[in-house]
């Protein structure tokens, strides 16, 4: 598959759809203080870049990462279509966002998925990317229906030693 990736500006209606029908999922599977996706004006803080995965001419599959602090990033949105999904557009997206983390010195990688039998799919990309079950982080409670993961990132250094 013929796949670009690219920084978002979150303004088209093709990311509009995705993440209303991701939001609309994450509250069809999980309790209301249980979805923690981000909807499109929390994607556009400042602390946030999101990615958009195209592949002939239509939108693929989206991700995002967060800056939780300086050596610390966590993974947010992670979508794809489903007429995509299995075709490796997530784990292309994971690798972007592996590319940025690096760049920016990061240390760690985290991220909260649900528990629920929907999200095993995900939880196996993650863990193929080196996840491990962790505790709650950045400011996340502990809940039977998510499932927290981190890593550490190899070659994490030092942005002052550059």
């Amino acid at each position: 598959m013929d796949l670009q990736i690219r920084i978002d500006p979150l303004t088209g209606p093709e990311v509009a759809a995705l993440l209303r029908e991701h939001l609309d999922e994450m509250q069809r599977i999980s309790p209301p203080e249980s979805v923690h996706a981000l909807d499109l004006a929390k994607l556009r803080q400042a602390d946030i870049t999101f990615w958009s995965a195209w592949s002939g001419g239509g939108l693929v599959g989206c991700a995002a990462l967060r800056e939780l602090d300086g050596w610390h990033g966590e993974v947010k949105s992670m979508r794809t279509t489903a007429a995509h999904r299995g075709r490796g557009v997530g784990a292309a997206l994971m690798r972007q966002i592996f590319e940025q983390a690096e760049q920016r010195g990061y240390r760690r990688l985290s991220l909260e998925t649900g528990s629920q039998p929907e999200f095993a799919p995900a939880r196996a990309l993650y863990r193929r990317f080196g996840f491990a079950p962790c505790g709650p982080f950045a400011g996340y409670a502990e809940d039977p229906c998510s499932t927290f993961m981190t890593r550490t990132l190899a070659g994490a250094h030092n942005r002052d030693e550059r």
